[in-house]
């Protein structure tokens, strides 16, 4: 199979982009920073190519993915997170955020359906941060909340009119760089390696919702279900004692 896969420099992009090449699969690698494409590349030089670009540069991710051989399987992983101190309430960091998170991964969409024929996959990353209204999540639960929405409106008019099948990724706490950043409790934290094997077990067996781990998912789609006044003070008390 052909493999796409941005966000490729670090974390979950760069496992699935390894563990993708290890199972013989020809693997398109996404990203912004070269040096860390080439080494990636260098691990299985048959099986990886590389893009460098970014994707918040629309003309640049249009130009860059405009010559690709059809994919069977596009998995959109490049993301960013920051969290907001309302003391210090930063309008521009929801920009950023979005900016990556949303318009971008939107511009990867764009410039990869004529590539996309009936029976590939559209894979998006989303979180399970969208679920429940988390202390300093604003920006990045804001954002994918909204990628999450996109996707499932995408799997509606994607599979009807080009017969392409959209999947929607929602991960917990994954061990990468980004996580390595917070400072709080990351119940359930998982690796890039198991994060990997659940996605690609799940985009296997076609499944449109891939949430993991199982318990910790099962749990927040649980409590998403309360009342939101419940919602907020669980969401308070657990701010209280983290």
């Amino acid at each position: 199979m052909n493999v796409l896969i941005t966000g490729a420099t670090s974390g979950i992009g760069h496992q699935l982009a390894l563990d993708y090449a290890k199972d013989g699969h020809r693997v398109v690698a996404c990203g912004r920073k070269q040096d860390a494409l080439d080494t990636l590349a260098s691990a299985y030089p048959d099986q990886i190519k590389t893009l460098r670009f970014d994707i918040t540069d629309k003309s640049e991710t249009l130009s860059a993915l405009a010559t690709q051989e059809p994919i069977d399987i596009a998995i959109l992983s490049a993301g960013v997170c920051e969290y907001l101190d309302v003391k210090h309430f930063d309008a521009d960091m929801f920009e950023r955020v979005f900016r990556v998170n949303v318009f971008g991964t939107m511009n990867t969409v764009e410039a990869l359906l004529p590539n996309l024929n009936r029976g590939s996959k559209l894979v998006i990353v989303g979180s399970l941060a969208r679920l429940l209204p988390f202390t300093k999540a604003q920006a990045y639960g804001g954002s994918k909340a909204a990628i999450h929405y996109i996707t499932r409106s995408l799997e509606v008019d994607l599979k009807e009119t080009y017969g392409i099948d959209v999947l929607a990724v929602s991960p917990g706490f994954v061990k990468t760089p980004m996580t390595d950043a917070n400072d709080f409790e990351m119940p359930m934290r998982v690796s890039v390696e198991f994060a990997s094997q659940a996605i690609r077990k799940g985009i296997s067996k076609g499944r449109r919702d891939i949430g993991f781990p199982k318990l910790f998912s099962g749990m927040l789609r649980v409590m998403s279900l309360l009342p939101q006044g419940m919602q907020v003070a669980l969401s308070r008390r657990m701010a209280r004692n983290s």
